[in-house]
């Protein structure tokens, strides 16, 4: 079965920088998309970044030009570096696979943004 384990969340201080990972499982990694989701408390879920299987990336306006998706292939992981960080980021960050066969969650890392 497909799992997806996330790690990296912590508590930073506004301004600091933070990676996270997602190690995959269970799956053809190299075919799907791969996005970082997050939801802070009494707001929907949001998408943050994305990368497709070919390497293409797309990220919610707000985090433009301070967080990076990136992804290996080679050893299942899709990563998000985070710089600059503020406090509107702090938020539960949920790692996602969509795949032809389905479209599957992690169980989430915490990000606290605070001084």
């Amino acid at each position: 079965q497909v799992q997806l384990v996330e790690s990296g969340g912590d508590l930073v201080q506004p301004g600091g920088s933070l990676r996270l990972a997602c190690a995959a499982s269970g799956m053809i990694f190299g075919l799907a998309t791969m996005s970082w989701y997050r939801q802070a408390p009494g707001k929907q879920r949001e998408l943050v970044a994305s990368i497709t299987r070919f390497g293409t990336t797309d990220y919610v306006h707000s985090v433009k030009g301070r967080f990076t998706i990136s992804r290996d292939n080679a050893k299942d992981t899709v990563n998000l570096q985070m710089n600059s960080l503020k406090p509107e980021d702090s938020a539960d960050y949920y790692c996602n696979a969509l795949t032809r066969d389905g479209n599957y969650w992690g169980q989430g890392t915490q990000v606290t943004v605070s001084s």
